[in-house]
């Protein structure tokens, strides 16, 4: 079974990383939480409270196929200054993990360099920290190689959809869209 780690932090976008979740797990991948915060407990953008699964310290990331990053106005930010996260990233890609973010969270794959000279969106606003990248604004989610990235709340859909076929395949994904109704 294909594994995905979803990292959550104080200030998370809820709608980013519960629908992903949930698409994901709906797609059979093995999707993980994972708290950046000091506790399992972590607060959103929006005051939705979460359990992760488990703390990034404890966390084999060699198991990951994926590693996926929400957005939030005030998680993004921390994200940002979070190192650990940022060599956790750096090293995945360089294993050939799969490397999601959707909204301002593209921000840290912007500072860890993983969208230099790939094409990328974001949330419309900081398109100057995506460093090296062909900022795309018409779609709402770019692929590119390994590198997923998508726009923001309203396009949590259709990025974890786009991450449950590169994970499960194309008929898993069309399954969990057509449950769902998207199409």
């Amino acid at each position: 079974m294909k594994k995905a780690f979803v990292f959550l932090i104080d200030g998370f976008e809820e709608i980013e990383a519960i629908a992903t979740i949930d698409i994901l797990r709906r797609a059979e991948v093995d999707t993980v939480t994972i708290s950046l915060d000091p506790a399992l407990r972590v607060k959103g953008g929006h005051g939705i409270v979460i359990e992760a699964d488990q703390m990034y310290e404890d966390t084999d990331f060699q198991e990951a196929d994926m590693l996926i990053l929400p957005g939030g106005n005030v998680g993004s930010k921390k994200m940002l200054e979070h190192a650990g996260l940022h060599e956790t990233l750096k090293e995945a890609a360089a294993a050939g993990t799969y490397i999601a973010a959707i909204c301002a969270a593209t921000m840290t794959l912007g500072k860890a360099g993983l969208v230099n000279g790939k094409k990328a969106t974001c949330y419309p606003g900081v398109e100057k920290e995506l460093t090296g990248a062909d900022i795309i604004t018409d779609e709402n989610v770019v692929t590119d190689g390994r590198i997923i990235t998508s726009r923001g709340p309203a396009t949590t859909i259709p990025f974890a959809l786009q991450l449950a076929e590169l994970l499960n395949g194309k008929e898993k994904a069309d399954e969990v869209a057509k449950g769902m109704l998207v199409y």
